[in-house]
């Protein structure tokens, strides 16, 4: 068959959705792929109509087919491309593609589970997805081939469908027939959601009462999609109101109660959390003195760094030798910064004057306000604010349906009670997972986006999750460090802390919380040295406890032995000390190598000149920027030999540190066509090598 007809039948098949065969195009490609003339490769457009009143048309690309029946011939992951090899939050999300084979000839269900039903030759899993289970086109495409490949006992309906607006399917798929088409929206974000269900009217569509959205910028920063919601829309698979395990008394009502602890004062507050937070039983969180910090990035880096000094001299023994050690870090109680607790109180309308009383808590079950304490019943003295700074994280976590039903249920405009019920529903189920696969909401955010409600203070804390510590690996080698302070010596501990930035409706940007913590003490330091004073007389504390001792780096750590230690961002500075015990042991000194990724040298290079006496030899630092363009990951296939000859010796280790999102991806990708070139293997036995070799700790990944 020569490529004229090949071309004209290929045309044919878009022209008739109803023979139409994804998995036949695909199979025409590979057999004609190297025969089609070099014009037909152009991205020119097929559209595959499932009808046009549906408004959903299906583009596929001349070129996407092409490398989809051809395949990859390097091994990628949706990160590895080197566009950002330097540990980063994810500030997008994928989006869902939703194929027209995913709604079935029968009815949507409407009980609470919203799933699908399919009585007839279907094979698609209509299984709730998360988004990143959830398939593209192309891959959708793929699988599809793959089905098709085997025989199947029942016949298949076609990827798509044929509908009218006079048919059943039609009626079914749009909501109303006769009307407008309805919005296909996402189908769930994990946890246990279930799909959405369509919205239905309690009367007549006609004269239906719109709803009316909040005005103010907090709700408009949710960027809520609503669909045909309105006053009258019926909501089905309403979640339950949570249970209130939290309640909050006078101390005049309880006088024969054995208290924990007596009240604080405010600025003690602000200082230190509570003893009954305990991450670290049986001992207490230890208030250890800031000795100084400083910014390791310049002006201009995209993210702030800062380095810091830790005085932990007086740090209480804790039985047996057990120590700081290399590779190892502290866990930071990291409190909520003082504008978000009082932006949540303001919003709740909590009196200034009760805000730091003393008031007895109980609760009914669980481990809150603890950490890692019993899940038990309690009773304890504190106030209102101690619990806000330090027991309920208000920006980290994203919101739940139960948070959902409880504004709701507290919230006196019908309007925004509407809006809150529907994000705690099946048919709001679109809007919920946009709101938790989307950027950081926080509590304060949604207090303000909808004014009317103000759920007891007791009772929003039944819902928040627990304010967890921050850990942070050491960045030097614990046994060693020490300053001179006056005439004594003092005993530190060294941390490296990018900032954490996300989007705020208010100020433009906002920190995270243990990040923009450690950043508000170190603007401190270094404006009290600008102003000329000595920053230890601000009495400057960070609330810690030795914790994370068994962490992979620290745990797989050896005095002897070739290691290659591969980092990117913040990601490097625990190496650090693993090069400076390195570099005390003559025999060891040429045994340790340092591949380093940065954006900008000049800008963001962390810990430059702090590395030891053979800094030169055993560090290469690999630039993104300043006509660079090269990336970590690139660096590992070009050093294919020390890879291959480290991770083959005796005792040889490979450690990799920093964001699994672009340089642990792309790094894991480099290292298995390392495996596939100098050890002729092909891709599943280099996967199964590097498996291998993490088992036995020969490789070792800290990625977050």
């Amino acid at each position: 068959m020569d490529c004229q007809s090949s071309i004209t039948r290929l045309h044919n098949a878009a022209k008739s959705p109803s023979l139409l065969q994804l998995n036949g195009l695909t199979s025409m490609l590979r057999t004609f792929r190297k025969r089609i003339p070099s014009f037909f490769l152009q991205p020119t457009n097929i559209h595959i109509s499932t009808g046009a009143r549906l408004g959903i048309p299906f583009r596929y690309t001349m070129a996407s087919l092409n490398t989809m029946a051809a395949g990859h011939e390097v091994p990628l992951t949706a990160h590895s491309h080197p566009h950002n090899p330097i540990p980063e939050d994810p500030t997008r999300t994928r989006k869902v593609s939703i194929s027209t084979s995913q709604f079935g000839r029968s009815p949507m269900s409407t009980a609470t589970t919203g799933t699908y039903s399919d009585n007839e030759a279907s094979s698609i899993d209509t299984t709730p997805t998360t988004p990143t289970d959830n398939l593209s086109d192309d891959s959708f495409n793929e699988q599809q081939d793959r089905t098709y490949s085997k025989p199947q006992p029942k016949q298949r309906r076609a990827s798509t469908v044929l509908v009218s607006e006079d048919s059943e399917d039609a009626r079914r798929f749009l909501g109303q027939a006769g009307t407008a088409t309805s919005m296909v929206q996402k189908a769930c974000c994990g946890g246990g959601c279930c799909m959405l269900q369509e919205l239905k009217f309690k009367g007549a569509a006609e004269g239906v009462k719109p709803i009316r959205e909040p005005d103010n910028a907090a709700y408009r920063s949710l960027k809520l999609k609503l669909g045909a919601l309105s006053l009258d829309s019926e909501l089905t698979g309403i979640v339950d109101m949570p249970a209130k395990t939290v309640s909050l008394e006078s101390l005049s009502t309880s006088s024969n109660t054995t208290y924990a602890q007596p009240p604080k004062k405010t600025t003690e507050v602000l200082k230190h959390p509570p003893n009954f937070v305990t991450p670290h039983p049986p001992y207490q969180v230890y208030s250890a003195p800031l000795f100084h910090a400083r910014e390791l990035t310049k002006s201009g880096a995209e993210k702030r760094t800062y380095h810091f000094d830790i005085d932990v001299t007086d740090y209480p023994t804790e039985g047996g030798d057990v120590d700081f050690v290399v590779g190892g870090a502290i866990g930071v109680c990291a409190p909520n910064s003082p504008e978000m607790v009082n932006k949540v109180f303001d919003a709740l309308g909590v009196p200034s004057f009760v805000r730091d009383k003393p008031v007895l808590l109980k609760t009914t079950t669980g481990r809150w306000p603890t950490i890692w304490g019993d899940d038990a019943p309690r009773e304890l003295v504190t106030t209102r604010r101690e619990l806000l700074t330090w027991c309920s994280d208000i920006q980290s976590y994203a919101p739940t349906k139960q948070l959902f039903r409880l504004l709701a249920e507290y919230a006196e405009d019908e309007h925004e009670k509407m809006i809150l019920m529907y994000l705690s529903s099946a048919q709001g189920q679109g809007a919920f997972c946009d709101l938790r696969t989307g950027p950081y909401t926080t509590i304060p955010q949604l207090l303000t986006a909808f004014p009317s409600t103000r759920p007891p203070l007791d009772y929003l804390l039944s819902v928040l999750n627990q304010l967890m510590p921050r850990f942070y690996s050491l960045s030097q080698d614990p046994m060693v460090s020490c300053q001179r302070d006056s005439t004594e010596r003092r005993r530190l501990v060294e941390i490296a802390v990018s900032v954490h930035e996300a989007e705020d409706y208010a100020t433009g940007m906002r920190t995270g919380v243990g990040s923009g913590f450690l950043e508000r003490l170190a603007r401190q330091v270094i404006e009290a040295e600008k102003a000329g004073k000595d920053p230890k007389d601000l009495d400057l504390r960070i609330p810690m406890f030795r914790g994370l001792m068994a962490n992979p780096l620290a745990r797989e750590f050896v005095t002897d032995g070739p290691m290659l230690l591969i980092g990117a961002g913040v990601g490097i500075a625990p190496f650090r000390g693993f090069v400076h015990r390195r570099l005390k042991s003559a025999n060891c000194a040429n045994k340790v190598w340092v591949l380093q990724g940065i954006r900008d040298s000049l800008l963001d290079e962390l810990y430059s000149g702090d590395w030891g006496v053979h800094e030169d030899k055993v560090k290469k630092v690999v630039q993104s920027r300043r006509g660079e363009g090269r990336y970590v990951q690139e660096e590992v296939r070009h050093q294919a030999d020390l890879v291959w000859f480290i991770i083959n010796a005796l005792d040889g280790r490979i450690f990799v540190c920093g964001s699994s999102k672009g340089m642990g991806e792309g790094v894991e990708a480099a290292l298995i066509d390392v495996a596939m070139a100098k050890g002729k293997l092909n891709q599943e036995e280099a996967k199964s090598f590097w498996a291998e070799k993490k088992a036995s700790g020969q490789y070792i990944a800290e990625t977050w």
